[in-house]
């Protein structure tokens, strides 16, 4: 997923007034495309930790996905300061603040372990989240600067794909590190200082993945700081805290802002709880490492349904085509909890392809005719991806109170139904 952060810029040392706002400095756009990749991993690294975490603490799943709402909130919290941020220090600064701050968050797992107190990793992922709020606020609006303003739009499609890789192999590489050793016993099993023992053991795995990769960030933060005067005569305009409010009161664009939140709260909730439906006996019956493998199936199926999806939409209306591939996501969903072995379990993977274009179109269409109030509604698209953190905190509720994963993939299917609804609300251009 893309954040389309409140932050209107421009930046242009070289540039003619014909020929746009631009920079020129492709050097840069590597360390964007870096930034895609490193934001998307570390927010699909949830789904790896949360079924570890779930065993480790013996959590139902309520608790679970407070992972994810601790994660998500950052994005209602952090998103407009974030912003605020940038506009202050500049992009290549504010892409610096926000590494640090998620190496921050990576280290905060350390004592997390240590200690071998859940609510301590949360607040350690809540850090985390935030840096990543900060990275995305920078990313979206510099990959468009670093290029002519005609191509920007395929810049950031491209620089997308890359979050979609991160996405694809962080989970598969988690998998391996985090949910490789099976331990002989489980932690319902212990109490007292054993239990202790055992969660601090079990959990540094965790702290070793989250180390490795609060050293690479300090590593892209170093050299993000080596070019942080490129971007000369920057430049940013001031916006109100709450701008943007008003436009919900918009039918077109108070819809589309709704499922921005419906549709990140229904891909998150999948993917938080896939792990645990792929280890059903009922459905595939895997062990954590192998199930875990198979994450990268559900966000490599949206890296590659991106690409088909923008080739579709040169012939296909937009609106139609989202409510077609939401309306696939339910019947894959219905077929997935209505069957069981390889079918139940590749069918619920399949949803990822589903979900490719989504949000983007969602973004697009819902954005249509707002003109110079685009900067202000991109901010609230940027809250409602606070989605994240309440849909799959539902969805865990419903499983506690239903006993069945089953069941409570059916709140993620009315998600889909709803943006069904708004694509073919949207199929006709804005007026």
């Amino acid at each position: 997923m893309a954040l389309m952060p409140d932050v209107t810029s421009s930046s242009d040392p070289v540039a003619s007034e014909g020929e746009g706002t631009h920079v020129d400095a492709p050097e840069l756009r590597l360390f964007v495309m870096g930034l895609f990749f490193i934001f998307g991993g570390i927010t699909s690294l949830n789904d790896v930790i949360i079924p570890k975490l779930k065993e480790l603490f013996t959590l139902n799943y309520t608790q679970a996905m407070l992972v994810q709402f601790c994660f998500f909130t950052a994005y209602l919290v952090i998103g407009i300061p974030g912003a605020k941020l940038v506009k202050k220090i500049g992009y290549m600064r504010g892409a610096v603040a926000g590494l640090l701050t998620m190496m921050v968050g990576c280290l905060l797992f350390i004592p997390a372990s240590q200690n071998a107190v859940y609510e301590l990793f949360l607040f350690a992922l809540f850090v985390l989240a935030s840096g990543v709020v900060i990275v995305q606020v920078v990313a979206n609006p510099l990959i468009s600067l670093l290029g002519k303003p005609e191509t920007a739009h395929s810049r950031l499609t491209f620089a997308q794909a890359f979050n979609s890789l991160g996405t694809t192999i962080f989970p598969i590489v988690g998998s391996i590190l985090i949910l490789g050793s099976l331990a002989t016993m489980s932690a319902d099993q212990l109490s007292g200082a054993e239990l202790d023992a055992y969660r601090t053991a079990e959990s540094q795995a965790i702290v070793n993945g989250y180390l490795g990769i609060a050293v690479a960030l300090a590593v892209v933060a170093g050299a993000v700081w080596l070019f942080r005067n490129r971007l000369r005569g920057e430049r940013h305009e001031a916006s109100a805290g709450l701008a943007g409010v008003d436009l919900l009161k918009r039918p077109r664009f108070g819809y589309g802002a709704l499922c921005i939140f419906l549709y990140v709260g229904a891909e998150v909730s999948i993917g938080s709880l896939v792990v645990n439906y792929l280890m059903q006996p009922g459905v595939m019956g895997l062990q954590e490492q192998a199930a875990g493998k198979l994450i990268g199936l559900y966000w490599g199926g949206a890296m590659v349904g991106r690409f088909i999806g923008s080739a579709l939409m040169r012939v296909i209306s937009p609106g139609k085509l989202l409510a077609f591939v939401a309306a696939g996501a339910i019947a894959l969903i219905l077929i997935s909890t209505n069957s069981s072995g390889v079918v139940s379990g590749y069918s619920l993977l399949a949803v990822g392809l589903m979900n490719s274009i989504m949000f983007p179109t969602i973004f697009s269409l819902a954005s249509e005719k707002l003109g110079s109030r685009a900067a202000d509604g991109s901010g609230i698209i940027n809250v409602a991806i606070f989605g994240g953190a309440v849909v799959p905190l539902a969805t865990g509720a419903i499983a506690d109170l239903t006993g069945s994963l089953a069941t409570a993939m059916l709140l993620p299917a009315l998600c889909y139904a709803v943006i069904a609804g708004f694509g073919i609300y949207a199929r006709r251009p804005a007026v």
